[in-house]
């Protein structure tokens, strides 16, 4: 069994028509149609989260509020600025910070970092298109991530529902 289980979630459809800075572009109308179907995913396949590191962007911090409102038991929050433009060695980082006591952590962040960091937890190549979930179970403690080979028990965009 896992030791810890690392949740990959990169933010769902930004919308560029308006003016604002890269940090601030607020979702598209598919983005906010897309973070609920992962939140709702997340409640149907994954027991419970101990933690949401979540970055900065408003396009982050939105898919998130829309993702776990579909939890039954939302977990603690943790907004981090250095989740935003993050490589995979930045997120690796953030990752082996985490406290031993977490078993699993929920990180929303964005490409290309995410999908790196995906890619190098399992040794594979692991495509995040916006909304995409990449469920990694590792065989170590937090600061060992990446050391040994994770295994990559899901990935995907969760099935967007017709209505």
């Amino acid at each position: 069994m896992a030791e810890h289980t690392l949740i990959l979630l990169r933010h769902a459809k930004s919308d560029w028509s308006g003016q604002e800075g890269d940090h601030d572009r607020p979702l598209a109308k598919r983005g906010r149609r897309q973070a609920p179907e992962a939140g709702r995913w997340l409640a149907a396949n994954v027991d419970s989260i101990d933690l949401a590191v979540v970055s900065t962007a408003n396009r982050a911090r939105s898919t998130w509020d829309l993702a776990s409102d579909e939890l039954d038991e939302p977990p603690r929050t943790r907004l981090d600025d250095d989740a935003y433009g993050a490589s995979a060695d930045d997120l690796l980082d953030m990752v082996r910070s985490l406290d031993e006591a977490l078993n699993t952590v929920v990180l929303v962040g964005h490409n290309p970092g995410i999908e790196e960091l995906a890619g190098a937890l399992t040794a594979g190549r692991v495509p995040m298109p916006t909304s995409a979930l990449a469920v990694i179970e590792l065989n170590s403690t937090w600061d060992g991530a990446g050391r040994a080979r994770g295994f990559l028990r899901a990935a995907g965009r969760p099935p967007t529902s017709a209505r």
